[in-house]
């Protein structure tokens, strides 16, 4: 699996459950249910802090695992999410190795 961090664009359903991802000109479909997590942001490492009695989405962010397949079609590819709520942004931060092969 290539980790790293790179925007990319998520249409979502009314809920907030991803439906499509658009990553270097490229749409991927969702292919299974997309698993949903929250992991502690390293927030002792980073330079901003947060402000005092700042509430959730502070210290935590929501992962997405999706299983995937390019425009529908194709190998099922696993890409793994970041999503800001407060910001709405998304960031792509783990991809399957057959991803990667495929943007290469």
């Amino acid at each position: 699996m290539g980790l790293f961090t790179q925007s990319v664009e998520v249409e979502c359903t009314a809920a907030g459950q991803p439906l499509r991802v658009r990553w270097q000109g490229r749409e991927y479909r969702l292919a299974a249910e997309p698993v949903r997590w929250f992991e502690r942001r390293k927030w002792w490492a980073e330079d901003v802090r947060a402000e005092r009695e700042r509430g959730a989405g502070m210290v935590d962010h929501e992962i997405w695992r999706l299983q995937v397949r390019l425009a529908g079609r194709g190998p099922l590819q696993t890409l793994e999410l970041s999503h800001h709520v407060e910001t709405g942004r998304w960031r792509l931060i783990q991809v399957g190795d057959a991803a990667l092969r495929q943007t290469a």
